[in-house]
């Protein structure tokens, strides 16, 4: 259908009104388009960045009484790396992306994880990093199949040891 011959034919008055209609619709489909969705997407990062402020606000006030264990002696362990790692995974809710561990020379040990949520592994590796004195001397990190999720091929090491 060729739509110049029926505007022609229309009055002025009507092709006024039929253009001024085309306008609405075109202004309403562009909000329903690109704002509406521009505005939900900036509403669920303001969430997010909420979110990690209030976990920092966290951590930050944390951070004197992790050091302060530190500092008593409460670092040392006499468990084996491995049951210390498994251990301390499977608290920190990492147990089911935990896929595989090996030792690594004498004081170390090489950990898969799959399909882990970043925020939470960085926060149990700055853990055995504070409280038990392991630390990564090596790490491969890739993204996930989802957002925010991550595949690790991490080398932790304990005591004298560790890489500097």
């Amino acid at each position: 259908m060729n739509i110049r011959p029926w505007l022609a034919n229309l009055a002025p008055r009507e092709r006024k009104l039929v253009y001024g209609a085309a306008a609405l619709v075109g202004i309403a489909v562009l909000y329903l388009a690109v704002v509406l969705p521009l505005q939900h997407m900036h509403a669920r990062q303001l969430a997010r960045v909420e979110r990690k402020a209030a976990d920092l606000a966290w951590m930050q006030q944390a951070a004197p009484r992790v050091s302060a264990m530190a500092a008593s002696g409460d670092a040392g362990t006499k468990e084996s790396l491995v049951v210390l790692v498994d251990r301390t995974g499977r608290q920190s809710g990492l147990g089911s992306s935990i896929r595989d561990q090996s030792p690594s020379g004498n004081n170390g040990l090489r950990l898969r994880l799959e399909g882990a949520p970043f925020d939470v592994m960085i926060t149990w590796l700055a853990g055995l990093q504070m409280r038990f004195g392991i630390s990564v001397s090596d790490a491969t990190i890739d993204a996930g199949s989802a957002p925010g999720l991550v595949n690790a091929s991490i080398t932790l090491t304990h005591g004298a040891s560790a890489a500097p």
